[in-house]
């Protein structure tokens, strides 16, 4: 590997760990926030991340075909000044009014990083190596997820909004020292007398499509990716409220309950750790069939975790039951986009994973009113039960994927295989 693509791979995984330890500072003390401090009701709750992904989903191949045609780098830098000023918007304002506006720009910061990030790396290093990235890459920023957990139970002790506000300022000094650290060698702009060639962009996101046209078993995967985002929104909105409601949580250290969830947090990530290292010294990244067969396992791990924290009875079930949707869902994340990532031409890379998000983004935009739905008309307990049976479809998907990369896997063989 040659000096640039080293500094690239290191740049990148400096991002990973930077990005990890600033969400995971936040998003310790996020939903308590929302749950206590603004007061929000769990209808309200799980509008705040449906207007997140409808951000998402109307922004994200917009980007991701700016990210195609202008530059990665300046869409990744973008994003990471979006995101660093929504989180500003929501600490400092605990209203719901406001706290919808900052989920419509995290949304939009998100979409320029999402697909630009991947699609950089590769153009850098190359797909294999990239693919190994993503899941070393997981790896550290677990590692990195594990210390902004810690640490916001230290600064949030006293004032919950503390880690959001730190957080927000922190990624706005990312973006700027991106600006200085940051290469990019292997991307080719579109000349400059085609830049504002709309019909360019139409062509960019065309080329992207049939791209997914042409590999069945890349609709399968993109399928797989709706039905993710449709059973995320009910939990990921609501887990902190039902154990708040349904459970006395204890008040640790501080005077509220941020250190119980940062250490809760904490161990769903120590598991989360532990799993991603083991799978990632025995996994083969190129190999797509390993790659489902792993799927398969860590989904069906995500429906059973979330059926059983929904209906635990004691504190320290739904705690364990919480540790395996972490441990599952963060493992699945580096290897779904490592399964997208397969083979995929440079010139619509952005785009076709953009693509993946925004199949995310939209069942999420589906799920979330779903979820929203049921608290209000039966329990939140309820709600994170259904967002468990909305996922079990995606068994069948991930099956069918498997069978069409061995179909593909066996036709050349077949061809080449002596006539009877």
């Amino acid at each position: 590997m040659n000096i640039k693509k080293a500094d690239a791979y290191k740049v990148y995984l400096f991002i990973q760990a930077v990005s990890s330890l600033l969400f995971a500072l936040a998003f310790a003390v996020v939903s308590l926030y929302e749950a206590t401090v603004a007061n929000l009701t769990p209808f309200q709750l799980v509008m705040v991340g449906t207007t997140v992904e409808v951000s998402a989903f109307l922004f994200e191949i917009p980007t991701g075909v700016v990210a195609d045609v202008y530059s990665r780098r300046l869409s990744i830098i973008v994003g990471w000044f979006l995101l660093g000023l929504s989180f500003l918007v929501e600490g400092l304002f605990p209203v719901f009014g406001m706290i919808l506006l900052a989920q419509i720009i995290s949304g939009l910061g998100y979409t320029f990083t999402s697909g630009a990030t991947q699609a950089w790396i590769t153009d850098e290093i190359g797909e294999e190596a990239a693919n190994r990235a993503f899941l070393r890459g997981n790896s550290i920023g677990l590692g990195f997820a594990l210390t902004g957990m810690l640490a916001a139970v230290l600064v949030g002790a006293a004032r919950i909004n503390l880690p959001i506000l730190v957080s927000g300022v922190s990624l706005l000094v990312l973006g700027l020292v991106l600006v200085v650290i940051m290469p990019e060698t292997g991307f080719h702009p579109t000349p400059r007398q085609d830049r504002d060639n709309w019909a360019h962009m139409r062509r960019v996101f065309k080329d992207g499509l049939a791209a997914v046209r042409a590999r069945p078993r890349l609709i399968s995967i993109l399928g797989i990716g709706l039905i993710y985002g449709l059973y995320s929104e009910g939990f990921d909105r609501l887990w902190v409220k039902h154990l708040i409601s349904r459970f006395a949580v204890p008040v640790l250290f501080g005077r509220n309950q941020v250190a119980f969830f940062g250490l809760l947090r904490a161990g769903g990530m120590l598991a989360s750790i532990a799993a991603t290292r083991y799978i990632e010294k025995r996994i083969d990244t190129g190999q797509p069939a390993r790659i489902g067969r792993l799927m398969l396992l860590v989904t069906g791990l995500i429906a059973a975790g979330l059926l059983a924290f929904a209906n635990a009875g004691l504190l320290w079930l739904a705690v364990g039951a919480y540790c395996l949707i972490s441990m599952a869902r963060n493992v699945a994340g580096p290897l779904y986009d490592a399964w997208v990532n397969q083979k995929l031409d440079s010139a619509t890379r952005a785009t076709v994973i953009s693509m993946s998000s925004q199949m995310d983004a939209f069942g999420q935009i589906g799920g979330g009113p779903l979820a929203a739905a049921v608290a209000a008309l039966v329990s939140v307990p309820a709600a994170i039960s259904t967002s468990g049976l909305l996922l079990t479809p995606a068994l069948g998907l991930i099956g069918r994927a498997n069978r069409q990369t061995a179909a593909h896997d066996a036709a050349p063989a077949k061809e080449s295989a002596p006539a009877d």
